[in-house]
């Protein structure tokens, strides 16, 4: 099977876009073939799907979960195809409205806007206490003064068990005194388990656990991460996040065809 790609670099969290029509129920194969070719160095896989008219672009990820890293760059990628856009309005999986990425060509950055928190507990599991971030689709569970390791995500993982309509999760280990961060993450559809050179969204759900007892007003950090930084901000109103987003840089790399065993 021959596919075109294109290879992204949105702060060192490295995704591969399938820019070819491909079934849903053979992305999860293909991704993990993708995923297994040492010079792509991919962590993730992503899938451009026909847009609607009232998108610029479309876009869904290897196991249906929301990415806003994947985002960022999928924006930049259509801005660059529509002759330099500076906001796009894309359709992506995991997020149940149209997104809007502000992409600054000249500066290789782009902006996404994020989901909401459903919920956000505090909550102890696997003997670790930390902060509990549903974002809908997609879940984090903010740690500190944690050894980053697969062991403390087995056994913090039991705390994603009662989320509904789970596509992805993770385990943030956040240094908040240096603002630094190292995310874990598992897709459940392709059960890939990756320390990810940087994440979105889990960028939000540390300002989201940094900014708990805020009223109103607004939180931003930029978060230093094992390959890339990302800038998150959150907006509260009486206690509420009504807003948040995630920014940086965004490298694109040129379009390739790759030849894959048959699924």
């Amino acid at each position: 099977m021959k596919l075109n790609v294109l290879g992204a670099d949105p702060a060192g969290n490295i995704t591969v876009f399938v820019l070819d029509q491909v079934e849903k129920s053979k992305r999860a194969t293909i991704a993990e073939k993708i995923m297994a070719i040492p010079e792509l160095k991919a962590e993730q896989v992503g899938y451009a799907c026909l847009a609607e008219d009232d998108v610029d672009g479309h876009m869904e990820m290897m196991g249906g979960e929301f990415c806003g890293n994947a985002t960022r760059a999928y924006g930049m990628y259509i801005a660059q195809q529509k002759g330099g856009l500076s906001s796009v309005r894309l359709r992506v999986s995991g997020c149940g409205h149209v997104v809007t990425a502000q992409v600054d060509l000249k500066a290789g950055t782009a902006r996404a806007e994020m989901p909401c928190p459903r919920s956000v507990q505090r909550v102890t599991a696997g003997g670790q206490e930390g902060t509990l971030v549903d974002l809908g689709g997609i879940a984090h569970f903010v740690v500190e003064h944690v050894e980053p390791s697969e062991g403390s995500f087995r056994a913090a993982e039991g705390v994603f068990a009662d989320i509904p309509d789970l596509d992805a999760c993770g385990v943030i280990f956040l240094d908040a005194e240096n603002r630094s961060m190292t995310p874990l993450v598992k897709v459940i559809e392709t059960n890939s388990l990756v320390w990810e050179g940087s994440c979105g969204s889990g960028s939000v759900a540390c300002a989201v656990a940094q900014s708990e007892g805020m009223q109103s007003g607004g939180f931003s950090c930029e978060y230093t991460q094992p390959a890339g930084k990302v800038r998150a901000s959150v907006e509260r109103q009486n206690g509420k996040v009504i807003a948040a987003a995630i920014g940086g840089l965004v490298t694109l790399g040129e379009v390739m065809c790759i030849d894959l065993p048959d699924t």
